[in-house]
């Protein structure tokens, strides 16, 4: 399993789905900082074999590029699987988020993570304590809603597409036909 945009190395960052000893995890970052095994964007995963990998697990990793370049990474997501292989990706989802805005709430704490409280403008423009650290990879540069998310995908290539929420997630499943 292909962990893209891994982070620090922490057990509990993958899913339930991926924390048992069928699946070995291979971590992939764009900052060598947290010493993934593949030091790479996810729109140049060109040091990972086309094919080579049963899945990937996205968490919060799609809303950091640019709009341009989200069929570019998910194009790599499909050329490093295996065929039926399958992407679990999860992102803030912006539907939810926007009835905070109308609300005139940005600034509300919407749920607290393990980076600690997330307003609604850290769904939208990133951890706003993260980036004013100096971790710019962590500001949002993009969206989704299920449907944008659905087309992506679909553009991508990929079928068997399932999405689902959770308190301000967006998930999808998809595979490689």
């Amino acid at each position: 399993m292909l962990h893209v945009g891994c982070g620090p190395c922490n057990p509990l960052n993958l899913h339930e789905r991926f924390r048992s000893a069928e699946w070995k995890e291979v971590r992939l970052d764009i900052d060598p900082q947290v010493k993934p095994d593949i030091v790479a964007s996810l729109t140049d995963m060109s040091a990972v074999e086309s094919d080579s990998v049963d899945a990937i697990w996205s968490s919060h990793n799609l809303e950091h590029l640019y709009a341009h370049e989200v069929p570019v990474a998910l194009a790599e997501f499909r050329r490093v699987l295996k065929p039926g292989g399958f992407a679990l990706v999860t992102m803030p989802d912006l539907e939810q988020v926007a009835h905070f805005v109308v609300a005139d709430k940005l600034e509300d704490v919407v749920y607290t993570s393990p980076a600690g409280p997330i307003t609604a403008r850290d769904c939208i423009y990133g951890h706003s304590g993260m980036v004013a650290g100096g971790n710019h990879f962590m500001a949002h540069k993009t969206g989704f809603t299920a449907t944008s998310l659905r087309n992506h995908l679909l553009s991508a290539g990929f079928s068997n597409i399932r999405t689902w929420f959770s308190p301000f997630g967006l998930w999808a499943e998809a595979t490689k036909s």
